[in-house]
């Protein structure tokens, strides 16, 4: 591996596992505040689904950087500007037809990118797209039939729901762009060229819409910057609460 590839697939693995540890967080704020006890045990059980593919992610970056930093530092120890996920995935919570809609694109957009992922020549992130492949199934099953429910409900849920899909339609742009570094990986064979994979995510999502009776958006805006590190202030908030312990007592054994 040449130096620009392995620098290249430390940012790569470091982006993919900051995707993951965000959206695992977002999704954790629902448990406890479940509609009833069988979602509330689901939410936590696709939290830690996500927050175990970050580790496998970040601990792939500790092993590449190779300078002593382990997956704790990737995750606790870096501020809103390092970080480089999704901006769709630091969104808050919101409602619970928010967060249903959400976690839609996000499971759609895993659906179309992991098998993808799973043909790179490396094979560590081979690896953990084998696993990723098999959890992202089930997210599937369960954000769509969320969406098909509170889409075709009572008109109060499919109203919060329409207003969830117009609110979070401009940040799904940014899901399929693609920069020097990823299209580097792409030509190499090591990462995905997630640009030719809207239009199979845009014909999932619109379907998945469309039975739910709802409108799909016009692509009249759009929001970048996370990859860059250009954040929403609700990353930075959200990592303060997520870093407090380990930034408290840096270093601590449990």
């Amino acid at each position: 591996m040449s130096d620009a590839i392995k620098a290249a697939t430390l940012e790569y693995a470091t982006r993919l596992g900051d995707d993951s540890v965000v959206l695992g967080h977002r999704i954790s704020e629902w448990v406890s505040y479940g509609p009833f006890l069988e979602e509330d045990i689901a939410y936590g059980n696709v939290a830690l689904d996500y927050i175990g593919r970050a580790r496998m992610f970040y601990t792939y970056a500790a092993e590449l950087a190779d300078d002593g930093r382990t997956e704790d530092d990737f995750a606790y120890m870096r501020s809103d500007r390092d970080y480089r996920n999704l901006l769709l995935m630091e969104m808050p919570k919101g409602d619970f037809a928010y967060s249903q809609v959400r976690q839609l694109f996000a499971d759609v957009y895993y659906t179309v990118m992991l098998p993808e992922l799973l043909q790179s020549k490396d094979e560590t992130l081979s690896a953990i797209a084998a696993k990723a492949i098999k959890e992202t199934k089930y997210h599937l099953r369960r954000s769509r039939e969320w969406v098909m429910r509170l889409g075709d409900g009572t008109e109060e849920s499919h109203k919060r729901t329409q207003k969830a899909v117009d609110a979070l339609w401009g940040f799904t742009h940014e899901l399929f762009d693609m920069d020097e570094t990823e299209q580097m990986l792409a030509d190499a064979g090591i990462g995905v060229d997630v640009s030719k994979l809207r239009d199979t995510w845009l014909k999932m999502v619109s379907d998945i819409l469309t039975e739910a009776t709802l409108t799909v958006p016009e692509d009249d805006w759009a929001v970048r910057g996370g990859r860059t590190g250009y954040h929403t202030e609700h990353l930075g908030h959200m990592l303060t609460e997520m870093q407090i312990v380990h930034r408290s007592y840096p270093g601590c054994q449990w």
